[in-house]
């Protein structure tokens, strides 16, 4: 499979969109993710100044950020921007230029909310757009079952062989430990990170319980947070917040943890290939999230708009996405013959769902009741539309 075939055509048009509208746009995401290999791509043929702040050349070039960047024009590129949030400052005032000779679109393996100082100093002047790994409308639906063991790490997804995609994902996992993570978040104990990603893996798809884990692992509630929290600021973990409105029954008000990639759950959780995820306990947990993940994707929604809701009386629904006045609610079931039951019926009435949509693992799309489809999850690029803004 070549890169070409891989060319990431959806994210070059929304960075064209932003850097029209906004002088600064960063694209953010985990490591390894492509950032870098879109950046080069988007910035192919055009006037562009590329600095890259593991390079301690451009470390040192850029001492004083100002009496570099000040007099370039066209597109700069700042790679691994984390590394240095004091650049956000620099950044304002050559943003607030009058005709802006150029533009500025800033690379980092951070959420918003751990380049707190971006958000701070660059309020109005700056667009995140968020890559995550390969999706199946960029590889295909042939390829579904690949993206789902392998993940969507390029180097994995693209590895020549089974064992050379495990053995870096492996490698992945320590070197974001060891390395990367306390470059992003500060000094935490690098050991204790890995087996906690490792126990957290187990719990994949769960409603996230800090005293359970912290038990388990032998530390208190706001130690377990604060790697939870470490993890998700730096993408290697979703948490789905908890939808939560002035209903009678008593809701869950406690996030779903997800790891972000299948194919480092699956590491984490010693699956080797096909064979051995099918036999694995956590195969439904796992599909469940490829599927999610995929659903988000082709919605072409930001996470922020994404929810699951649980009561305490049992009904409950993995993802409800709200846009505006919309609501649309999906259900994931790793079954090729899913019915209707009591908790859909509650969460579409209860909600006020414009639809709902079972997404399943057999090979067909159809109606179970009215506003509910059960929608085959290779289907999704055929059956589900992207919401618009």
């Amino acid at each position: 499979m070549g890169r070409l075939m891989l060319r990431r055509e959806e994210h070059l048009r929304t960075l064209r969109r932003l850097l029209r509208s906004f002088p600064v746009v960063a694209l953010i995401g985990p490591r390894q993710v492509g950032k870098t290999t879109l950046a080069r791509e988007f910035a192919a043929g055009a006037r562009a100044t590329r600095f890259d702040l593991e390079d301690e050349r451009d470390v040192a070039r850029l001492a004083d950020p100002l009496l570099t960047l000040e007099p370039l024009r066209g597109l700069v590129v700042i790679d691994e921007i984390q590394r240095r949030p004091d650049l956000f400052p620099a950044l304002r005032v050559l943003a607030d230029r009058p005709r802006r000779p150029a533009r500025f679109l800033v690379l980092g393996s951070a959420s918003p909310e751990l380049l707190r100082q971006s958000s701070e100093t660059l309020a109005g002047r700056i667009a995140y757009h968020e890559i995550p790994g390969f999706t199946v409308a960029e590889v295909g639906p042939a390829r579904m079952d690949r993206l789902w063991v392998r993940g969507g790490l390029p180097r994995s997804f693209l590895a020549p062989s089974e064992r050379e995609s495990r053995e870096w994902r492996r490698q992945f996992v320590r070197t974001f430990v060891e390395r990367d993570l306390p470059a992003l978040v500060g000094a935490l104990p690098s050991a204790a990170l890995q087996r906690f990603w490792a126990m957290l893996a187990h719990y994949h798809a769960q409603t996230w319980n800090g005293s359970e884990l912290g038990r388990a692992f032998g530390v208190g509630d706001t130690v377990v947070r604060r790697y939870l929290d470490a993890l998700t600021g730096t993408f290697v973990v979703r948490q789905l917040r908890p939808w939560a409105e002035n209903l009678a029954k008593r809701q869950v008000r406690a996030p779903k943890v997800y790891l972000a990639d299948t194919g480092l759950l699956h590491s984490l959780l010693g699956i080797d290939d096909h064979g051995a995820l099918e036999r694995h306990p956590k195969v439904g947990a796992s599909w469940e999230g490829f599927a999610l993940a995929q659903v988000v994707a082709r919605l072409g929604v930001p996470w922020a708009e994404c929810h699951f809701w649980a009561t305490h009386q049992g009904a409950e629904l993995d993802l409800l996405v709200v846009r505006g006045s919309r609501r649309m609610g999906f259900e994931f079931k790793r079954t090729a013959t899913p019915a209707l039951t009591r908790s859909m019926r509650v969460a579409l009435a209860d909600l006020r769902l414009d639809r709902l949509d079972v997404i399943h693992a057999g090979r067909e799309t159809f109606r179970l009741a009215p506003a509910v489809r059960a929608v085959a999850c290779q289907r999704i690029l055929e059956d589900i539309e992207p919401l618009r803004a």
